[in-house]
């Protein structure tokens, strides 16, 4: 069961990376000129950091910024969400579709970890 565990945080990691990639994708593809430099660059680097900042205390690695479980999880389902509208918006339905289900089977997996997040 641990195995299975590690897989899932595993593939939770490859989403956030791609939630990235999504929004890396959308700021290059939108904007004109040097704005696409700031959105491409701009947009994930203030994901990064928001994802990295509010954290629940008891995660591995400290939290700047202790943040209650459903909080932790509104964050997350904002950050997938908006990498999905980021896909949609930069004309990729297709792999915004795919982002929005591999989220939402990796949270099923997960769901030990949603219920102690929605707990604390």
């Amino acid at each position: 069961m641990k195995t299975i565990k590690m897989i899932n945080l595993g593939v939770h990691f490859l989403l956030e990376v791609g939630g990235l990639a999504a929004l890396i994708y959308w700021g290059f593809n939108t904007g004109a000129g040097l704005m696409k430099i700031v959105l491409g660059v701009g947009a994930p680097l203030l994901a990064a950091v928001i994802w990295g900042t509010f954290r629940v205390p008891n995660d591995p690695g400290k939290a700047p910024v202790a943040i209650r479980g459903p909080v932790r999880l509104l964050l997350e389902a904002a950050f997938f969400g908006l990498a999905v509208i980021a896909l949609i918006g930069a004309g990729q339905p297709t792999p915004a579709a795919l982002l929005a289900m591999a989220v939402i089977v990796n949270y099923a997996l997960m769901a030990e970890r949603v219920r102690r997040l929605l707990r604390q």
